[in-house]
């Protein structure tokens, strides 16, 4: 019994660190709480926002399934950037853009405290030079904090 115990610990281990490598680097981010408050927009002041010319660049960093389900309207879909190709479409989105440019992003597949993409997209436009970043809060998802809330929407 001793033995087996010990051979599927061993085993257990070998797959977390293999799949520990697997995982893309950008998968492995900080938290949403590592953005600034300072930098965050509430649901009511970007739907208000977008009344005023010019908006800004609205990009969804999340999953294509809630993308497509419903989102801001004007906002573009980029990838999820809590893995290595949506950051890679997020940087090719933003690659022409003047490093001034006013960018929204949002994601609101989870709570903000488990979401795997908004830091992520957060620090790569940073780490691009990006100064006038915003990333709209969502406390519980995109549903509850936008759609229910009569915010505006497409599908």
């Amino acid at each position: 019994m001793k033995h087996k115990t010990l051979k599927a610990l061993s085993l257990f281990a070998f797959a977390f660190i293999l799949l520990s490598q697997l995982t893309p680097a950008s998968a492995q981010h900080e938290p949403a709480a590592s953005i600034p408050a300072a930098d965050l927009i509430q649901p009511a002041d970007l739907a208000a926002n977008l009344k005023k010319a010019p908006t800004p660049l609205i990009l969804q960093v999340g999953f294509r399934k809630l993308y497509a389900q419903a989102h801001i309207p004007d906002s573009e879909y980029v990838g999820a950037a809590g893995e290595d190709a949506g950051l890679e479409l997020l940087r090719n989105r933003v690659a022409k853009l003047a490093k001034d440019t006013a960018i929204v992003i949002y994601c609101g597949c989870c709570p903000w405290s488990h979401c795997p993409n908004i830091a992520a997209a957060y620090h790569a436009l940073h780490a691009l030079g990006f100064t006038r970043v915003k990333v709209l809060f969502i406390a519980d998802n995109f549903g509850d904090n936008w759609v229910n809330l009569g915010y505006p929407v497409s599908r």
